[in-house]
């Protein structure tokens, strides 16, 4: 676990509910729970501040880092799409994107394309996506300052189930995705009975359920979260969805404590 994702999954857990903004010093006693020195704290909060990622403002002779714009409406996408899954009948409608960029705007295109897959699209051709989907507000909303980025925004019905089964292969690696989950299965299966009883100190509930964010958060990346008829068989991404959100829930009480407790003399007035 990287000391950066660390510090947004405590504020993505934790302190987006505890007023949206920390001491350092409470961040730095937080991340020594994951062995991350102080120095090393100060050096990822000074560069994600300077990436607009943080506000920050002295309380006395203490930095307080703060949410900002950006950093809520990431943590509410990312939000949305880690805890929130389809159940909806799918109408056989695909949203399709079909882009043009410059070729003197690599990093622009590089952008659109994690937007996309961000969103649950997966490439059919290297310039035209779909999703199963309707995301096609999102997209245009979130580009719509970017006047090199032509979108053409389609809605489309194929031939047949066979054929919409024949693309949802070729847009994404089922098979390996499968695969990944099958593992997380494996891996935090046996662990709900000690969550359950209570068996994990205060401090190591709130590591563990860090630990559970950060194995799972990856796969809205490349899980696309599609209809049922589009699955392969025995497919274990929703039996895994359900699993990370009773893991998550199971160690919440504990590790709750152990952030109230943490932050508690240094709660930001």
């Amino acid at each position: 676990m990287k000391p950066r994702s660390i510090v947004f999954d405590l504020f993505g857990d934790y302190i987006r509910y505890h007023g949206g903004e920390v001491r350092l010093r409470t961040l730095t006693a937080l991340l020594e729970c994951f062995d991350v020195g102080e120095s090393t704290v100060r050096v990822v909060m000074a560069r994600l501040r300077r990436e607009g990622w943080f506000d920050t403002r002295r309380d006395g002779r203490e930095t307080v880092y703060a949410l900002n714009d950006k950093s809520w409406r990431l943590l509410d996408e990312g939000r949305t799409r880690i805890f929130e899954r389809s159940r909806e009948p799918w109408d056989r409608q695909w949203s399709m994107v079909i882009y043009s960029v410059p070729e003197s705007e690599r990093a622009l295109r590089e952008e659109l394309r994690k937007e996309l897959a961000w969103l649950g699209f997966g490439p059919l051709t290297s310039s035209t996506w779909v999703s199963p989907h309707d995301r096609l507000t999102e997209i245009q909303e979130h580009f719509a300052d970017q006047p090199s980025i032509q979108l053409d925004l389609l809605q489309c019905r194929s031939s047949g189930l066979s054929r919409d089964r024949e693309m949802a292969a070729r847009c994404w690696e089922l098979g390996s995705l499968d695969d990944d989950y099958a593992t997380l299965l494996r891996t935090y299966r046996p662990r709900m009975r000690a969550y359950r009883a209570g068996s994990l100190t205060p401090r190591e509930a709130l590591v563990e359920r860090m630990k559970l964010v950060h194995d799972y958060r990856m796969f809205p990346f490349r899980d696309p979260d599609l209809p049922e008829e589009l699955l392969p068989t025995g497919w274990h991404g929703r039996e895994a969805h359900d699993l990370f959100l009773q893991a998550h829930e199971a160690l919440k009480a504990p590790a709750d404590g152990f952030f109230v407790e943490a932050a508690g003399t240094d709660r930001v007035a």
